[in-house]
């Protein structure tokens, strides 16, 4: 068995772990730039390979997806979000996928500009001249109601605060939930464990609270909570979910259906506050196409330069900032050959700013993604929200709000950001800034 090139493994496979939890990002890129396209590492007993290429994106997410199940990040994930849609494997995960699909049918999407352009508004009324946010709060806050709202059929506005507060002490948890000896610390009484503990515990109480007045009031509003609580897996045997399997997917599509989304929305506004040309466009395109009334579905198609400032702003700081898999049997690729076992990861962050796929990689272009320029481009170049028969469900939903929500608070408020050294990235589960965006705001 012919194993790729890597950096050293150190006593009992230690020695690049201690790099990869200085700065994971960086530590990955050196990876790639000093040993290629296919590299191999270890983290204590489980080697690790990084595939830093297009073709080799396509092979794990779709081509040869049936030779791999969910990396390590996601199993630990099952400590918070149980066997939800984002942890469940084989028929298990095909069976929720078509309980959960329904609500993320076009018409349902469409259902919910609305409310997404509703919370907006709400923010934009909020905001006072000359007033400084922190945009990344403020993001997670509207997401949050709107998540509540379309998904729940629920205000959580006022839960906004303790649900930032929780999954920031859950991502300050990712170094020690990815340690190779993360089962062992878990069970021992340490003050990151503890407040882990109290942060899941904040969080299962939303959601059971939400899941829990539903079924008192026994109403069908329409929404994914109702749809859960309903569905019948007509395909398969009929059955209905679990309260399990609804608390579960519940706190899978509420966390998943925010964070990522809060995430992008701030690093855009980061981005395009140090862009003036990029701002002067952006603004153009709002004010010609929704002038002084509110964003609506349909509107959603005429804002093409707003959608290419989202794509470029995930490109550079994807939320999804890499995918891990596990090979469930020998895995072949270029020359080498991957043991069972290997976690294989693969890296949104890396590729989305690789100078083969990009010119000038660093910059922040909208304008890259013009038709023109994106022939020749392969498609695994970019994959935010992954691939395959595992790429994101709530892709249509994540594109409508980031699009609408950025219009509608556009239309209102110019951004200004009064950070002086770039904001540096916190990559846990998703691709957090590391401290508070600062910027202010100024009345159109």
């Amino acid at each position: 068995m012919r194993l790729p090139p890597g950096p050293p493994e150190g006593l009992f496979g230690l020695g690049f772990y201690r790099t990869l939890r200085r700065d994971r990002l960086a530590a990955l890129a050196h990876v790639a730039r000093t040993y290629g396209d296919v590299a191999t590492f270890r983290m204590g007993p489980q080697r690790l390979a990084l595939l830093n290429h297009p073709d080799y994106v396509e092979d794990v997410l779709v081509t040869r997806a049936r030779l791999f199940k969910k990396g390590r990040a996601l199993e630990r994930a099952k400590r918070l979000l149980g066997e939800g849609l984002l942890t469940a494997e084989g028929e298990s995960h095909l069976q929720q996928r078509r309980l959960v699909q329904p609500a993320f049918h076009k018409p349902r999407i469409a259902g919910y500009a609305a409310s997404m352009v509703a919370h907006a508004q709400r923010a934009a009324d909020r905001w006072r001249d000359g007033e400084q946010l922190d945009v990344a709060a403020e993001m997670t806050r509207l997401t949050l109601t709107i998540a509540g709202e379309t998904l729940f059929g629920t205000d959580v506005e006022a839960d906004a605060g303790a649900v930032r507060q929780a999954l920031t002490t859950v991502f300050d948890a990712f170094p020690l939930t990815m340690s190779p000896f993360a089962p062992w610390l878990e069970k021992l009484p340490l003050p990151s464990v503890k407040r882990y503990e109290r942060a899941q515990a904040t969080l299962d109480r939303l959601i059971y609270r939400i899941i829990e007045d539903r079924r008192r009031r026994q109403d069908d509003r329409g929404d994914l909570l109702s749809m859960l609580l309903l569905a019948r897996d007509e395909e398969g045997n009929g059955g209905r979910m679990t309260d399990r399997q609804v608390r579960d997917e519940a706190m899978t599509l509420f966390l998943a259906g925010h964070e990522t989304t809060a995430n992008a929305l701030s690093w855009t506004w980061y981005l395009v506050a140090q862009q003036p040309d990029v701002e002067r466009r952006l603004h153009d395109e709002v004010d010609a196409v929704l002038g002084d009334r509110a964003a609506s579905v349909d509107d959603f198609a005429r804002l093409p330069y707003t959608r290419m400032v989202l794509s470029e702003s995930m490109r550079l700081y994807p939320p999804a900032w890499a995918v891990g898999r596990r090979a469930i049997e020998d895995f072949d690729v270029n020359t080498y050959t991957l043991p069972k076992g290997t976690v294989v990861l693969v890296s949104q962050y890396l590729l989305h700013r690789d100078a083969r796929f990009y010119e000038e990689p660093e910059r922040f272009d909208p304008d890259r993604w013009l038709p023109d320029r994106q022939k020749g481009r392969p498609k695994y170049a970019y994959f935010p929200f992954g691939g395959g028969n595992r790429v994101c469900i709530g892709e249509s939903f994540a594109w409508m709000e980031g699009v609408l929500v950025l219009a509608t608070l556009a239309r209102r408020w110019r951004l200004e950001l009064r950070e002086t050294e770039p904001i540096p990235t916190q990559p846990g589960i998703t691709l957090r800034p590391r401290r508070p965006i600062r910027m202010q705001a100024y009345r159109r």
